[in-house]
């Protein structure tokens, strides 16, 4: 049986933000429990020279619309890398989930072999649909997802892999 490009994209990509908006539900809480200033766990980092929340949240969306629309051969929407709170990075996620909402799976199915050129380190690099999805998208999709969700485990927030993982017979 194969599986297919669409239900390995677009149902995971919303399923794993749905669990990040929650879990930043969670960081506001506890920001404002803890009367943390609200653009502190936004700047916040795992290492100095890693990127802080804000950017692996807008890394993740941005990946998963992407993905979706590179695939789907629609327009991908563009997002002004703005945030800077808890709340409006919550936004950006469901703005994302909104626009993956749109893609039907007739979008994406029989992308497998489609022709991509995508930017890897500043240079123009070829993938079938996919090769780009399976190896660059959802691994740099989940490395995100997962790097923000360490960055809160790391600042103090209580959260544990069922909150990154969410309800998984659900979706």
């Amino acid at each position: 049986m194969a599986i297919s490009m669409y239900q390995v994209s677009v149902p995971r990509f919303i399923h794993m933000l749905g669990n990040l908006a929650t879990i930043l539900d969670k960081a506001q809480a506890y920001a404002e429990a803890k009367k943390i200033n609200a653009t502190v766990l936004p700047a916040s980092r795992l290492y100095p020279d890693m990127l802080p929340l804000t950017s692996q949240v807008q890394i993740a969306c941005d990946t998963a619309k992407r993905a979706a629309a590179m695939l789907a051969g629609v327009d991908n929407p563009v997002f002004e890398d703005n945030e800077t709170t808890i709340p409006e990075l919550k936004a950006r996620v469901e703005k994302t989930i909104a626009f993956l909402g749109t893609i039907k799976p007739a979008q994406i199915d029989g992308t497998e072999g489609k022709d991509l050129v995508v930017k890897v380190g500043g240079k123009d690099t070829p993938f079938k649909g996919m090769q780009f999805l399976l190896a660059r998208a959802i691994p740099n999709f989940y490395f995100h997802v997962t790097t923000a969700y360490a960055i809160l485990r790391h600042s103090g927030l209580e959260i544990g892999k069922r909150d990154y993982l969410g309800n998984t017979t659900a979706s």
